[in-house]
């Protein structure tokens, strides 16, 4: 009898938020990496920043909490980064040094340039990868670090603290997890309702940044991780119960809305 079918799923999930900064910040690359990115653009570097050293890189922040997510005799087939504010280690690739932080020696790449949306696209990556037959085993880490070291053209959500979610997401038979994004959407708040009522009204819901709560809210303490902080707090509840759940964030600056559902 051939196998049914399989899909991925996060069976992990780690949240874990700190303070400090990284030597890194203060290297002197980073200047002249910054200062080449804004130059066409003309806008300023943050220069009270750069000379403070304020900023954390990606490589510390999250490879304490992946040697957490997985046991040596746990090799992973894939890493990805994902994250929106820059790293202050712009001369090596941060998702490269932390995949020799797990076992397996993974394939190893970054998703940014997204906004909130990158988060969502990491995780339709890698359940494209479990399709291929060659990743029965992937990790997707989410960062966000507090400082941006220029004026930006205009407003930008920073978060308060230095965050990192690590999912750990694993084959297994049946429906996997399962990824939207689509730009445009006319209601994005009755999209995200009419996607839920196909789970069932025993669904979970949770919803990240960009939608109209209909009254005037601060922004979110963690713009990025946030959601996905609140996923790795209640998702060990609902696999006991047995309990899908939608996931939705809508990206304002790129009008794009992103949906992960959970079987």
């Amino acid at each position: 009898m051939a196998p049914g079918p399989t899909g991925l799923r996060i069976t992990g999930a780690l949240a874990r938020r700190s303070d400090g900064r990284s030597e890194t910040s203060l290297d002197p690359d980073l200047r002249a990496f910054v200062s080449d990115l804004v130059r066409p653009y003309g806008l300023p570097l943050r220069e009270d920043l750069l000379g403070e050293g304020v900023g954390h890189s990606y490589e510390e922040l999250a490879a304490g909490l992946l040697r957490e997510a997985l046991a040596e005799d746990e090799p992973a087939d894939l890493l990805i980064l994902a994250f929106d504010t820059p790293d202050v280690r712009p001369g090596a690739p941060s998702s490269l040094a932390l995949s020799r932080s797990v076992p397996g020696s993974p394939l190893a790449f970054a998703v940014c340039d997204q906004g909130g949306a990158a988060a969502f696209t990491a995780l339709r990556l890698a359940a494209a990868h479990q399709r291929t037959g060659t990743c029965r085993r992937a990790l997707v880490v989410l960062a966000e670090q507090t400082a941006l070291h220029y004026d930006p053209p205009g407003p930008v959500p920073l978060p308060e603290r230095h965050a990192v979610v690590v999912l750990v997401c694993e084959e297994a038979p049946g429906a996997g997890l399962a990824v939207r994004q689509t730009r445009g959407a006319a209601s994005p708040e009755e999209a995200v309702r009419a996607e839920a009522a196909e789970l069932g009204p025993e669904a979970a819901l949770l919803l990240g940044p960009g939608f109209d709560p209909g009254t005037e809210e601060p922004p979110p303490a963690q713009p990025f991780t946030g959601l996905w902080a609140e996923l790795a707090e209640h998702l060990p509840q609902w696999r006991a119960d047995g309990r899908p759940a939608l996931l939705a964030g809508y990206d304002r600056r790129l009008g794009v809305l992103s949906t992960l559902t959970l079987p």
